[in-house]
């Protein structure tokens, strides 16, 4: 579990960088601020600037993870960790992009998913695409092993996210948490050659409302510039003449954790 001294919550401030290797090159790096929670403590950092399911100038949505449906999110990602037969029984962290003034979109949140030791043992990657599909990868180590800066996470890509890849392939995610460190790199292959390269980059901060603040203040439309980001950046993309691939019928499965004799797991959404 969570030491009694680890704060609720983290601020975390950074960049993610996006790197295409083919058909073209084509990278772009952008500055961004997050959070990360302790799902298991969320009352603790209700505040008049923050809350969960309240009306606050920052804000999390239960609706916008897990489940979608409202519920409580701890219950629900335990139990999908049982389900995978997954050891982390500790706390649970979810970094993700805040709602300001009620809007946020987040392309991928994650959660780190640890024993009563302290050891991440899971790592849950929440996807969403601009057409409203979400998606979940349960990543875990070879026999769930504690996962560690070098261990590779690796599992097939199963639902459309850019109109510019189709569903095929695999990604590898690499998790680095060392002091203020929060870094996630993703490598997507296909046919063995790597084609996107990923790293979100982050600092970790005391969630204190003045530096809360001067986040906003220095980046006042965080949440909204995820989106024109992405549009920018596809549009150029079209004018580099990559192959449009269109929207494509999601594919709505749990990724269970890669390993010998894995399985994808169905659910109806």
């Amino acid at each position: 579990m969570a030491s009694p001294s680890t704060p609720p919550a983290w601020l975390l401030r950074g960049h993610v960088t996006h790197e295409r290797l083919h058909p073209v090159r084509h990278t772009f790096t952008y500055s961004m601020f997050q959070i990360a929670c302790d799902v298991g403590r969320l009352d603790a950092i209700h505040s008049r600037w923050f809350a969960l399911d309240r009306r606050r100038p920052l804000a999390l949505r239960s609706r916008d993870y897990g489940p979608r449906d409202g519920s409580e999110l701890a219950p629900w990602m335990r139990a999908r960790l049982a389900e995978a037969g997954i050891p982390a029984d500790g706390a649970l962290w979810l970094q993700t992009i805040p709602r300001m003034a009620g809007y946020a979109f987040n392309p991928v949140s994650f959660w780190y998913c640890h024993d009563h030791q302290g050891n991440l043992r899971a790592l849950y990657a929440d996807v969403r695409n601009t057409f409203g599909q979400h998606h979940g990868y349960l990543l875990s180590a070879d026999g769930h092993a504690p996962i560690r800066g070098d261990t590779r996470l690796v599992c097939r890509k199963a639902f459309h996210v850019s109109p510019f890849c189709d569903v095929q392939g695999q990604y590898e995610f690499r998790v680095r948490r060392k002091g203020a460190i929060w870094a996630v790199a993703i490598d997507y292959r296909v046919d063995g050659d790597l084609l996107l390269r990923t790293a979100i980059a982050m600092r970790a901060e005391p969630f204190t409302g003045r530096r809360v603040l001067l986040a906003v203040l220095s980046q006042p439309l965080n949440a909204l510039n995820v989106v024109i980001r992405i549009h920018w950046q596809a549009l150029r993309l079209w004018l580099k003449r990559v192959p449009f691939h269109g929207k494509s019928p999601p594919t709505l499965r749990v990724t269970a954790p890669e390993r010998a004799g894995s399985a994808d797991q169905e659910i109806r959404p």
